[in-house]
């Protein structure tokens, strides 16, 4: 497949994500994708990431992901996230409702064989992320 055809693939995953239609992701996702960078206590495989997806949208009712860039090249398709879009309503991840909206940046790495993604590498602002939740204290100065 082309590198355009790889990022139509991995921006339809992202639509499906942000439409909270995880089942959709059967077409995109491979069910046995490896993961190398799950969130805490992400399962295995698609299932693993259909829970995690699930378990935003219902602490984050509203959460989408927005592309701000993409770049393919071979097999692999390299986008810059923003995570947004939802208030804080449900637990998350053992952190009790705080009723604060968020919003996040990152990077996703994806590569894709025979039209679906098989492998995922990414790297997100999980301190702001976390301060924004008040998990974590933020520095005075």
């Amino acid at each position: 497949m082309s590198a355009e055809q790889n990022k139509a693939i991995v921006r339809q995953a992202y639509d499906a994500i942000n439409r909270n239609d995880l089942d959709a992701l059967d077409e995109m996702v491979a069910s046995d994708i490896t993961d190398h960078d799950p969130a805490p206590g992400q399962g295995p495989g698609l299932e693993g990431v259909k829970d995690y997806f699930s378990s935003l949208h219902a602490a984050f009712p509203g959460f989408r992901m927005d592309v701000e860039d993409m770049i393919a090249e071979g097999d692999k398709v390299v986008a810059r996230v923003t995570g947004s879009g939802g208030t804080h309503q449900g637990e998350f991840m053992g952190i009790a409702p705080t009723g604060n909206r968020v919003t996040f940046r990152g990077i996703d790495i994806l590569r894709v064989t025979d039209g679906k993604v098989v492998e995922h590498w990414g790297r997100f602002d999980d301190l702001g992320f976390l301060q924004q939740l008040g998990a974590v204290e933020q520095p005075a100065g």
